[in-house]
């Protein structure tokens, strides 16, 4: 049989319930065996304290204990004695009955006094009927009362029983201030008499019995636990198995609002994210095969021309093939560039620099092309240092896609409008142009992979429809942000939030 979840978690839910249960019982059978025994011990305390009051008053009337040696029937007329009268604190006990030797009863209620009245009979638990065999007649001394007691004399020799007897207890017999003797009662080990077994054996099964209840309570309660606790796991189960088999659309039942609910929503979204990079790795390699195909159509036809001489070699046709191969090449960097990133094989070299200089660098290098394009370039950056944590190589492949970006998609006579200033613990580095602009809802669209806004961001202003991508994996690589919105100028407002240093 296989041991699923469910099985080990009501097996182990069970098993903790049967030994807790179980030691329950057990501790609880002991601590009543135990308890019962101390509770006759306290009893038999009590009966030692009024045997030594009994045997005060007998070395009273006989000035020693010397008859106690020789025959033993005196101490158990003692006992006797002992048992038949009731407890003190008893004090809705009857009566005591007359002594077996005592001669006279009280009169009845109309007077007559010279009548006496028969002393009563022992009581049954008291004397066993004379007439029963032997094996019938209740024990006179269930416990071992006098099996257990030793009597010792004021000079310390034991009349009865052991004299050094450990444990149990010791009880001084006095006569006014002087002690005439001592009275020892060895501890009580265990229960002999039937009547104190049967009640122990009746109180220790019904606990075994109330134990077996719980335990089959527990078992039937953890199954059904575990049944409905690992409910939502065989739906989770059913849509991975969907997922593994390509179907990525399945998603998971939220049953619950617990961690099995959370893992259900974490699946619902790793199985959003796969269908959408899928989607995505589709339309790429659709994209990237339609890029390549171009260039490499347009090469062989120019190719197959100056072949059939259709066409001759010129500088115009040698120029014309040199321009579609480094297109081709532009494209294949690029998507090596992204591959490496997706693999996390892109390398950094990190260190602490100002951002004002290497911008304003570049913004002198690129003010040649922005002036032949037939634009205005405005620059705005503040007085203060800008430093950040960042790699000056990468940083600059990111401001020139950039810069690239704002002259071949900008009308000439138009405007790219540079600033960097400080927001709080970023520095917000902003390139903004004017029209063409992009159409609403599309700006977020442009750092995807081979994405195009339609007619002004065409193929034919050049381009692999990869910068702004790699753009912004750069950029997140450094711990910022990158985004596009519509710009004031008619066009389109790339900002880039980077963390801010105080000192370098």
């Amino acid at each position: 049989m296989r041991l699923t979840i469910a099985r080990k978690l009501a097996l182990a839910i069970t098993a903790i319930v049967i030994i807790s249960i179980g030691t329950l019982a057990w501790v609880t059978s002991q601590n009543l065996k135990s308890g019962f025994i101390a509770y006759l011990s306290d009893l038999e305390r009590q009966d030692l304290v009024r045997l030594s009051k009994l045997l005060a008053e007998d070395y009273r009337q006989n000035g020693n204990f010397d008859r106690f040696q020789a025959n033993r029937r005196p101490m158990r007329d003692l006992l006797d004695q002992i048992r038949n009268q009731p407890r003190p604190e008893n004090e809705d006990a009857p009566a005591p009955p007359p002594r077996r030797r005592q001669r006279e009863a009280a009169a009845d209620d109309r007077g007559d006094r010279d009548e006496r009245r028969p002393p009563p009979p022992p009581r049954a638990q008291d004397r066993p009927p004379r007439d029963a065999p032997p094996e019938q007649r209740p024990p006179i001394d269930p416990m071992g009362f006098g099996q257990r007691l030793s009597l010792i004399d004021k000079h310390g020799t034991a009349l009865i029983g052991p004299g050094d007897a450990p444990g149990g207890s010791i009880q001084a017999i006095m006569l006014g201030n002087e002690r005439i003797g001592t009275i020892r009662l060895a501890p009580l080990r265990q229960i002999s008499n039937a009547s104190a077994i049967d009640f122990v054996s009746v109180q220790i099964r019904h606990t075994l019995w109330l134990a077996l209840t719980l335990i089959l309570v527990a078992l039937v309660f953890s199954l059904w636990l575990a049944r409905h606790l690992l409910r939502p796991l065989k739906s989770l189960h059913q849509v991975t198995a969907k997922i593994s088999k390509g179907q990525l659309d399945a998603r998971a039942e939220i049953i619950s609002q617990d961690e099995l609910g959370d893992l259900a929503r974490d699946i619902n979204s790793m199985a959003q994210n796969l269908e959408r990079n899928e989607t995505q790795r589709s339309k790429m390699l659709a994209d990237i095969s339609h890029e390549l195909r171009t260039p490499l159509t347009v090469i062989q036809g120019e190719i197959e021309a100056l072949i059939d001489g259709v066409r001759h070699i010129t500088p115009a046709a040698l120029e014309s093939l040199h321009a579609e191969v480094r297109h081709l090449n532009k494209l294949v960097d690029d998507i090596r560039q992204l591959t490496l990133a997706d693999s996390g094989d892109l390398h950094y070299q990190f260190v602490a620099m100002d951002l004002r200089p290497l911008l304003a660098d570049l913004l002198q290098r690129f003010a040649l092309r922005i002036e032949q394009a037939g634009l205005r370039l405005e620059s705005q950056l503040d007085d203060m240092p800008a430093w950040i944590r960042a790699d000056g190589g990468r940083l600059t492949q990111v401001l020139g896609n950039l810069l690239e970006n704002c002259i071949r998609y900008t009308d000439s006579g138009g405007q790219i409008v540079c600033s960097l200033q400080r927001n709080g613990a970023l520095l917000e580095l902003s390139l903004e142009d004017s029209a063409p602009g992009v159409a609403d809802g599309k700006h977020a669209l442009l750092f995807d992979r081979l994405y195009r806004a339609d007619n002004a961001r065409s193929r034919a202003n050049g381009g692999s429809g990869l910068g702004l991508s790699i753009c912004k994996v750069i950029v997140e690589a450094h711990g910022g942000r990158i985004s596009a919105t519509a710009s004031q100028l008619g066009g389109v407002k790339i900002l880039i939030q980077l963390p801010y240093i105080k000192t370098p």
